[in-house]
Formats: C-alpha cells, structure tokens, sequence
C-alpha cells in the first residue's frame, strides 16, 4: 500500500516516457508500468470544428464507416508525420491516457524514429511532442533500438545486423561499438503487404475490400516462407461487378503470392546491407546471426526466406513487436550512459 503511494507520489512530479511512434500502431512504455499503451496510429476527427471524437483503438472501429462530419484518419505514413496537426493531437492524446493527469512536470521522452527520416522530418516528430507539453525530446533509431530492446550487446566491437520491418518502414542496420556502422531503410512494410493484397482480391477476383480487411487477411493466412498446410480464410467486400457484398475463400499459397513483391523488397535490402557491410562486420554476423524485429517479424515463414537466401541463422525474440519501445525505454533508463545513441 505504501509502495503505491509513493509511487504516486513519485508519478505526480513527473516521469519518463518511452514511444514507438509507428505508421500501424503507437506503443507507449512507463517505467513504473512496463508497456502500458499499444493502439492503432488512427484519429477520428470532427469535420466542423476539427475536434477530435477518437483516437487508436476506438478510431480503428470507425474507419471508413464514418458519416459526411466525421473523418477517420491515420497521420503517419511510411513512418513519417504526413498530417502534423493530426498528429500533434494524437500524440497528446496518448501522453494524457498513460500519465497522471495531476503531474506537476512535464515528461521527458524518448522515441523511436526509421533511418530515412530527414532533418524536416525529425524536426516535426520533435516539434509534435513538444506541443504535445513534453519538456524534452530525444529521438533513437528505430533499429539501434530494436537492437537494445532485443537485447543485443550494442556496446561491444562487433557486428550484429537487425531488421525491423515496421508498418510503413523496413529499417536493417549493422551495429556496432553503440553506433550505427551501416544502415539503410525502404519505405516498404506491413501496409504495403496488406496494400498488396487489397490489389489482388481486385484484380483477380473483382473483390473491393478494405484495407483492414486486407490486413486481417495477412494475418490470418499471410507468409512469406512455405509452411506446414494451406490454410483458407474467407474475405468480405464489395463485388464490383456485381455490386452486392460477396465473401469468398482464398489459401494462404494465393495470398503469399500476392504478398510477393513486398517481402522481395524486404529481402533486396537485407542482401543490399550484407555487400556493404565490411569483411570484418560481416564475419560477426556469420558468427551472431541476424534478428528480426517488428511486426513484420510476426509474418509467417519470413525469417526462413531470410535464412535462406542468405544462408546465415535469423532469430525473432521474444514479441518481436515491443522490441522498439523496449529499446527506447532501456536508454531513459540508463540514460546518462545511453543517451550518446540518441540522434538529437
């Protein structure tokens, strides 16, 4: 009982917050509280006034069954801020929901950003958080902090490759001595699989689904890598020929197909990283193998397509999704030591 109090108390005068800002989802983790948020990156917003009627997971429910005065929006894309008011409200949104309304001070914040931001756009996710009545704002990448989270050595004189395949982002990065020795990002992810599939029920069954649709889809049956069975799951849409609602079934050897050409881009980069990676890093990575994070990670049979076409071992830790906010998280914990990975 006492323990609560205090840390009540201690609440009160501010704490720390940890945010994996993701185009899919926004992960939250309070150091007295562990991962206390995970909800879809989706506002609801009232047309007339521009206030907003939801956010995350209740926003989620109305996207694209919304009426003429509200909108259902997502703000980020490809991992970056595309509408920044937007944003800066959802961003509040969740800092309101995990924190002490009663706090005296404003939280200092870590967060997770994709290597091929720029400068522009580093500055806005900054500038979001700022409004949002954050006192300070520190942003890691992605991947470095996937790497922490999945509990690599970072610090030490050795290569360790990391893949986080996020919603809107693909980041792969060598580590190396608490830096980032290489590092190359795609803007190809979860959306562009499940933007894949929307494209196939279209093209080869007359099928209009939504995107949520296409992403429960990819859920449900998606992989990358052959796997025991073919499995089926029905998808509902609008026939456009017919122009009633239909529900057909589809294997899970038709949706790797059509989630080909996004996993291959996934795959390009991956081998792209290895040939500029120098003889010295790459042989620590035959040693350490390669991690996949992320909730790309979560695809089925990924990491055996990974494995083999590079021939080396790839490992998914443990909710390869919290791994980002993990990481970020580790460095306010730590964060005099830590704070040198930071970008800003």
């Amino acid at each position: 009982m006492m323990n609560k109090f205090f840390s009540n108390i201690k609440e009160m005068f501010g704490t720390d917050i940890a945010m994996d800002l993701g185009t899919a989802n926004t992960l939250v983790y309070i150091p007295s509280k562990g991962v206390f948020l995970n909800e879809p990156s989706i506002v609801a917003i009232n047309t007339d006034g521009g206030k907003v009627q939801a956010v995350g997971l209740e926003a989620k429910k109305m996207f694209g069954r919304t009426h003429g005065k509200v909108k259902a929006v997502r703000p980020l894309k490809d991992g970056v801020i595309a509408d920044f008011d937007t944003t800066n409200k959802m961003i509040a949104y969740f800092i309101e929901k995990s924190l002490s309304k009663f706090r005296f001070v404003n939280p200092r914040m870590v967060v997770g950003i994709p290597t091929c931001i720029t400068q522009v756009e580093q500055k806005a996710v900054v500038e979001a958080a700022l409004n949002a009545k954050v006192r300070e704002v520190h942003l890691i990448q992605e991947p470095m902090a996937a790497a922490i989270g999945a509990g690599i050595p970072v610090h030490k004189p050795e290569g360790n490759m990391v893949i986080d395949v996020g919603g809107g982002t693909t980041d792969v990065a060598v580590t190396s001595l608490s830096c980032i020795a290489y590092g190359e990002s795609i803007r190809v992810g979860g959306d562009e699989m499940n933007e894949a599939i929307v494209r196939h029920m279209r093209l080869k069954h007359h099928l209009h689904i939504g995107i949520f649709e296409g992403e429960r889809t990819k859920i449900k049956i998606g992989s990358a890598f052959p796997v025991n069975g073919n499995h089926s799951v029905q998808v509902r849409g609008l026939n456009v020929r017919t122009g009633v609602p239909q529900s057909l079934a589809v294997t899970e050897d038709e949706i790797r197909m059509a989630m080909k050409e996004p996993v291959t881009a996934i795959v390009e980069v991956v081998m792209r990283a290895l040939e500029k990676t120098s003889p010295e890093l790459c042989a620590d990575i035959h040693t350490n193998g390669i991690y996949l994070t992320g909730g790309g990670a979560l695809i089925r049979g990924l990491d055996k397509l990974i494995e083999e076409q590079t021939g080396l071992k790839v490992y998914v830790p443990t909710d390869p999704l919290l791994s980002v906010v993990k990481g970020a998280a580790a460095v306010l914990k730590d964060f005099e030591n830590m704070k040198e990975m930071c970008v800003n």
